[in-house]
């Protein structure tokens, strides 16, 4: 059942990052207008590229269980950031504080989940078990 969970939880967790990745993409003119809102003005193109693919990649590398180590690393060093600077309640108007803290308070909580991933590995259901599993005659 353990193993299961794990798969579940590993596909679930992967499904917001590949979703973001996605989202980043098809929306890249508007990302970068809220990127200016948040004053990251400089390299928005190279900050843009690089979280797509540390999304892409991470996100992969999780759902497959595959170095779920390096997915969960890559996937923090974008989920971090973001976090501190998109949903920064502390500086914003007493109207926003409450949602943004919410949102704040989730990614902490994906992020905790992430560090779970990196210290528990990827469980039975993985490809990184299948490949150590399979003969080759």
């Amino acid at each position: 059942m353990k193993d299961l969970i794990d798969l579940i939880g590993r596909i679930l967790i992967s499904i917001i990052f590949l979703y973001e990745a996605y989202d980043t993409m098809f929306y890249y003119h508007e990302t970068k207008a809220i990127m200016t809102g948040y004053g990251l003005e400089g390299n928005q193109d190279l900050l843009l590229i690089g979280s797509i693919i540390c999304l892409v990649l991470g996100g992969t590398l999780l759902l497959l269980g595959y170095r779920p180590g390096l997915g969960s690393i890559l996937i923090l060093l974008y989920w971090i950031p973001v976090t501190f600077i998109a949903h920064s309640f502390w500086n914003d108007p007493p109207e926003n504080q409450r949602i943004e803290a919410i949102l704040f308070m989730k990614n902490l909580a994906i992020i905790g989940g992430l560090m779970l991933v990196y210290v528990n590995g990827s469980g039975r259901y993985s490809i990184r078990r299948l490949f150590a599993t399979t003969k080759v005659k």
